[in-house]
């Protein structure tokens, strides 16, 4: 699939995030209740169980499910995770799952404890190692994938429901997958971490797993999806495995203090990437911005001296990660007009919750060591770090130009058709009649109405590169949940509670008593001419809060002139509100940083919010070239 032709429009939308202190809704004017939605982010977890469900569960319209999975190839593969809208269990993304969330915790443990969270944090972890213990019978196999997405995705049923194949898929000495065994491997020991006081046995048991998959995967290596075919078209490994090998050598140095990880880490730093690559992306694919913070972590402890030479090129990369996601450095992090972090319009969620993960902790480690992050455009320190962390964390509950909050059950304004099975078809418990294969798909998947069954915490796909979200089931790009969306975001929800707790830097906005009361335009403004531009606004949402009646403008400056424009400035009046995509210079608005000029016949495009007509916008200044 092509992530990336299909937004090379010739509009050029301007990736600012809001830099006045002002809020631009009444709902959030306390600030996020991030506790709450911690709490939420945790519970959807139960929602994706797979297997005999616990009586302690909370998520109650769920039932027991794939109770036979493994059974046709004489191995008990019950439990474990779905991990999106379907239900096949994909072993790649759930074991990335695990080790983000085993990792959130081993970070802010006592932030989630303060929240009350901890517990259930640490349930959500060993649902999932139980089942990878189970799925590594033997040192060198390693069970990835139960279900086929292919039957899986023709037809729509409850997983309580399925009639789907339930087929399982390994990997083994001769059919090798060193990426998914060495994603495993970091899942066994970042969750080792996670037990090694409260069960120690259990932390010693995930040990003895994750140093065999790691043998296993270096031993043997290939792509586990030239071994599990199936999984190429939803999970296909195209990072390849190095990534794996050093992250997971990463996770068995930090769980084990043992030398052999430390010295694997220094020794096959340059042949396997962690040098060399400069990522601007983390996920459940590529580790290497991942591997590249924890071996910083070891630098900055004072571990590894005897490779301080390559671990600081390891540093390196993991900063110019921190410095694109910031905007500060050669090769920036795409921003949507509203400041989210845009990668893919694929469930792009997961490219900024895993980031924000990054930044927040990568934060806490310059701060412990005292030192700050130079970038191409200036150095950036950790408070810069954790809070655009927060920006991003604070956009997906709902400080947005839509003014949705993209976690389910937070909030006034969320997703209510999830691309979802389960959530999507009235719960078993209500309606124990059996809802078939292609029968899920006429009576339920089109339903226009509200999912019946509430998915709560789960983090959807997310808008796309202009913060336009559409709320249908069948618009699986946006509207998809995933675990691995939720796991790095526990983390940084855990950090935010606890060390931003009753913190808002935001002001409410006030609109001037003359204009309250006037009845807004919701139709186009007509396109003004600023020769040489043409200026047009529009009106592309509404909605009400607390008496009130807000509106999104959409504004285009498109360059007619037939040659390049620098230093373009804009004079806008009559706005009352916060705006996102242009960088304010004294009393006017100029380029956002990361746009220098504006070819001929080219737009940018920037967005407010406010309860009135429309601003008045104009051009005050340009060179032409």
């Amino acid at each position: 699939m092509d992530y990336f032709g299909r937004f090379l429009r010739l509009t050029f939308m301007a990736p600012l995030l809001l830099q006045v202190l002002l809020v631009w809704l009444p709902c959030v004017l306390a600030g996020h209740d991030y506790s709450q939605a911690l709490s939420k982010s945790i519970l959807f977890f139960e929602a994706q169980r797979s297997g005999y469900l616990p009586s302690n569960q909370r998520v109650t319209w769920r039932a027991d499910s794939g109770l036979r999975d493994g059974k046709i190839n004489g191995v008990d593969l019950v439990g474990g995770y779905y991990d999106a809208g379907d239900n096949v269990k994909f072993g790649l993304p759930m074991a990335f799952t695990i080790t983000m969330m085993s990792w959130s915790i081993v970070e802010y443990r006592k932030q989630m404890a303060a929240s009350g969270e901890l517990g259930h944090a640490m349930e959500a972890v060993k649902w999932g190692t139980d089942y990878l213990i189970k799925a590594h019978p033997q040192p060198y196999v390693l069970y990835g994938e139960v279900g086929d997405g292919n039957t899986d995705h023709y037809c729509w049923q409850r997983p309580e429901d399925m009639t789907t194949d339930r087929q399982a898929y390994k990997i083994d000495v001769n059919n090798p997958g060193s990426d998914l065994a060495g994603e495993t491997a970091a899942a066994m020991a970042a969750a080792s971490l996670v037990f090694s006081h409260s069960d120690p046995s259990y932390a010693n048991e995930l040990l003895t797993h994750a140093k065999q998959l790691f043998e296993f995967a270096d031993k043997y290596r290939g792509k586990y999806d030239s071994s599990i075919t199936v999984a190429r078209k939803y999970y296909q490994s195209y990072s390849g495995y190095a990534d794996e090998l050093l992250w997971s050598a990463a996770w068995l140095y930090q769980a084990t203090n043992e030398e052999y990880y430390l010295d694997y880490l220094g020794q096959n730093g340059d042949s396997l990437g962690g040098t060399g690559w400069a990522m601007t992306e983390f996920g459940w694919d590529v580790k290497y911005a991942g591997a590249q913070v924890l071996v910083s972590k070891f630098l900055m402890e004072g571990k590894g001296q005897k490779y301080a030479s390559v671990f600081e090129k390891y540093q390196q990369k993991a900063e110019y990660f921190m410095c694109s996601c910031l905007g500060k450095g050669s090769r920036n992090v795409q921003k949507t007009p509203g400041g989210l972090l845009f990668r893919q319009r694929w469930n792009n969620m997961q490219f900024v919750t895993s980031a924000s993960f990054l930044l927040t902790a990568y934060s806490d480690y310059i701060s412990s060591a005292r030192k700050t992050v130079s970038c191409l455009a200036g150095s950036a320190s950790s408070s810069d770090l954790l809070n655009f962390a927060k920006s991003q964390v604070d956009y997906i509950l709902g400080d947005n130009p839509r003014a949705t909050s993209y976690m389910v059950g937070y909030g006034n304004n969320y997703p209510q058709q999830v691309h979802h099975r389960g959530s999507s078809i009235v719960s078993i418990k209500v309606n124990p009649s059996f809802v078939s294969c292609r029968g899920g798909y006429s009576t339920w998947f089109g339903r226009k109405a509200s999912d019946p069954n509430l998915l709560t915490g789960a983090v959807v796909g997310g808008p796309d590169a202009y913060d336009d979200f559409a709320d249908h089931r069948d618009n699986y790009e946006q509207t998809e949940p995933a675990t691995y969306n939720n796991a790095p975001i526990l983390g940084v929800l855990a950090r935010l509670h606890g060390g931003y707790g009753g913190y808002d830097q935001q002001l409410p906005v006030s609109t001037p008593s003359k204009t309250v009361g006037r009845k807004p335009n919701p139709a186009p403004s007509p396109v003004k001419s600023s020769a040489p531009f043409t200026i047009e606004q529009k009106e592309t949402a509404s909605w009400n809060a607390k008496g009130r009646t807000y509106h999104r403008y959409s504004t285009v400056v498109t360059n007619v002139s037939g040659k390049t424009v620098k230093d373009l400035k804009l004079s806008i009046s009559k706005l009352y509100g916060p705006l996102w995509g242009l960088t304010k210079s004294g009393e006017a608005y100029g380029f956002p940083s990361w746009l220098k000029f504006l070819d001929a016949g080219k737009s940018l495009e920037f967005v407010y919010i406010h309860s009135t007509s429309a601003a008045d916008v104009s051009v005050s200044s340009y060179t032409m070239l």
